[in-house]
């Protein structure tokens, strides 16, 4: 009788919508992960879905029996993550949803706008494995306006601690008395890669707002509204 193939221990946490692939590949090498009663840390580890069992905290992980997507404005002043010491706010709070899920990728506790929750790994995957080079866009507001030549170094890239940041998009939306508003686009997913950027040239972002991530747009949402994805928007990231 055939048997479902082995399968890397990270995808099975992310199929199950434990994690993304990469969280995933982090929470099994901190040593929280055991397959039958013993403890893996390589991520690479197959296993068969059918035979073996996984267990997080002593609670048994099984494949998620319904795939959900959300797009969230989510406000200033929450993580993104899904727990946090200092226990502050925290974006997956404002989704009223029993299954468990993730964010894909990451909106710094100071900026706003469209974020992705899911408990499919592999869409995850799709949306923020750099090879896939997904767009992302922002608007953001800076102190000050950057001259000709200091947009077209922006564009060109900066080095900043050894590491090129560079933008696909960077053009002035409208000015205000002292600040300048922007519209960004990107396809890289460094940590607080405008803030860095606005840092170096001495221009500092003084409100960041996320309004695209591929064809998924913030649209008409308000802050801590959310919204699920339409099969079109799920699709474009899971078509062959």
């Amino acid at each position: 009788m055939a048997t479902l193939e082995k399968v890397r221990l990270s995808a099975f946490l992310a199929r199950c919508g434990i994690a993304s692939r990469r969280k995933s590949d982090q929470i099994i090498a901190s040593g929280s992960v055991k397959v039958n009663n013993t403890i893996v840390v390589n991520p690479y580890y197959k296993i068969d879905p059918e035979k073996d069992r996984v267990t997080i905290g002593n609670k048994k992980v099984e494949p998620s029996k319904r795939h959900v997507y959300i797009a969230l404005y989510k406000p200033v002043g929450y993580l993104s993550d899904l727990v946090d010491k200092r226990n502050r706010k925290l974006a997956r709070s404002l989704l009223k949803e029993e299954e468990r899920l993730f964010p894909v990728g990451r909106l710094d506790y100071s900026s706003e706008g469209l974020m992705l929750f899911t408990n499919d790994g592999t869409f995850a995957n799709r949306v923020m494995h750099p090879r896939y080079e997904v767009e992302k866009e922002y608007v953001v507001k800076v102190k000050g306006r950057l001259t000709a030549d200091t947009l077209k170094n922006v564009i060109k890239g900066l080095f900043i601690e050894g590491e090129l940041y560079r933008f696909d998009l960077v053009e002035p939306v409208r000015a205000e008395k002292a600040d300048t508003w922007y519209r960004v686009v990107l396809h890289e997913g460094k940590n607080r890669m405008i803030r860095k950027v606005a840092d170096a040239i001495s221009h500092p972002v003084l409100t960041l707002k996320r309004v695209r991530i591929g064809p998924i747009r913030l649209g008409a949402l308000k802050p801590a509204e959310y919204r699920h994805l339409t099969q079109r928007e799920v699709f474009f990231f899971l078509k062959p």
